[in-house]
């Protein structure tokens, strides 16, 4: 089954720690990212500050084009920072994955995920 591991946080934290502690922090995704790779196939998104989203608003009336606002969706102190993506036997196993990236600056949320379509290479 595919889970995802959510990455949840208040954006500039970890950009605000001092460089031996992001060190720590990355070092448990490079981790991670090893051993998914052996594993096979994931997927990794780093998502770029809430400050840079735009979000579209549902039209008010058929007639209406929905509307395009600057600006996150919700006015949280803590939003989805990234994510991964990867087959897992089961929750066990994903919670065993998510642990290697577990750190003070953010929360994580694992949970199993549907593949709903499409096809992506990045290298």
């Amino acid at each position: 089954m595919i889970y995802a591991i959510s990455i949840y946080g208040q954006a500039g934290v970890f950009e605000a720690l001092p460089q031996d502690r992001q060190d720590d922090v990355m070092a448990g995704h490079t981790v991670l990212q090893n051993a998914l790779r052996q594993r096979g196939d994931f997927l990794s998104v780093k998502l770029m500050p809430p400050t840079t989203a735009v979000t579209v608003e549902p039209a008010a009336a058929e007639t209406l084009q929905p509307m395009i606002v600057d600006g996150p969706f919700a006015e949280t102190k803590e939003s989805l920072l990234g994510l991964y993506l990867a087959e897992f036997n089961d929750l066990d196993e994903a919670l065993e994955h998510a642990r290697m990236i577990s750190s003070p600056v953010a929360r994580l949320e694992v949970r199993p995920a549907a593949w709903a379509g499409g096809s992506m290479t990045l290298d």
